[in-house]
């Protein structure tokens, strides 16, 4: 099993985890209401702390690039947008203490080495017996069982609201519905566009040419009021990873998602061969459609904004990640 495989089935794990506050067994609807912005909190915390797995690990160091123990929670709580304290100490006092047996994604366990006295080195929970942590000794931010360090964990504490109650229960699919809908509302706002001219580097102040990054800008301000900023399709990207959900699995992409690709390198898949794929830079943005098929805009010679083959084709070869910015 690949490393990426193993961090996929951890993050699905996770979210079966997360579902079990939301269902009760046999699949129906748990009879007590949960706070909706816990669970969106909870979930980003895991997949913003999972993305940061193999960073560097640099004693103080708080992201993005380089990270310390207590540095790593604090970063990973800005982008769920909950301000922390950055030492091991403080964050030891913070929030309020939960049993370990009854820990929840998002908690933060601390450790010592020797399972007494003050916490040394602390780590994020991300449910399925699991944490991540940024290891002095392994020099990098890692994943590891709980179980493998029960003689050296002092405890643990939840930073995260509490459920309020103010939020129902949805019901089981309407989630799910609910992201359907805004998909096809992006997809109708941008197959108007259907036709319009490739113009790189367009200006964004009318609409009559456009590149790849300006039709997606507009298909989601105009069909589900996201404002994606003006930039290109990396900061495209970068936008999805800090207010949605993303994969790298082709395979798991949605209609409605975006989907970002690597420089153009032929039109073969052996042009692809051995290209270490996280590494490479994002160059163009579509919108996936369902049915293997794209909707984008990429030069003037294909004649603008149009619907394209995604699977056998250089597009799919170019794959770097897709998601939905909400």
């Amino acid at each position: 099993m690949t490393k990426r495989d193993w961090l996929q089935k951890s993050t699905v794990a996770v979210m079966l985890s997360t579902s079990l506050l939301l269902f009760a067994e046999g699949g129906q609807a748990a009879a007590q209401t949960v706070d909706s912005q816990y669970l969106v909190k909870s979930e980003k915390i895991v997949q913003t702390a999972t993305s940061l797995i193999g960073k560097d690990y640099k004693y103080g160091a708080v992201g993005p690039n380089s990270f310390g123990s207590a540095g790593l929670a604090t970063y990973v709580y800005k982008q769920a947008g909950l301000t922390i304290d950055n030492t091991i100490a403080k964050l030891y006092k913070a929030g309020k203490s939960v049993s370990t047996d009854k820990i929840q994604a998002g908690d933060l366990l601390f450790f010592s080495s020797n399972g007494k006295g003050a916490p040394t080195f602390m780590g994020i929970y991300i449910g399925n017996g699991q944490y991540i942590y940024s290891s002095q000794g392994e020099d990098e931010v890692v994943l590891k069982k709980v179980s493998d360090y029960t003689k050296k964990l002092l405890g643990a504490r939840r930073i995260l609201p509490e459920d309020t109650g103010t939020g129902t229960t949805p019901e089981p699919g309407q989630q799910e519905s609910d992201a359907s809908t805004i998909a096809d509302k992006v997809i109708a706002a941008g197959k108007k566009y259907m036709g319009t001219p490739y113009e790189y580097g367009s200006t964004r102040a009318n609409k009559k040419t456009m590149d790849c990054s300006e039709f997606t800008m507009w298909a989601y301000l105009e069909g589900a009021n996201i404002d994606m900023g003006k930039g290109g399709a990396r900061s495209q990207a970068n936008f999805v990873k800090s207010n949605g959900t993303y994969t790298t699995d082709i395979s798991k992409l949605k209609k409605g998602d975006l989907v970002f690709f690597m420089a153009y390198k032929g039109y073969k898949q052996s042009d692809y061969k051995g290209i270490n794929v996280p590494k490479q830079s994002i160059t163009h943005v579509a919108i996936y459609l369902g049915d293997d098929k794209l909707l984008h805009t990429f030069s003037k010679e294909s004649g603008g904004v149009k619907i394209t083959n995604f699977s056998n084709t250089h597009w799919e070869y170019r794959f770097i990640m897709g998601g939905r910015p909400y």
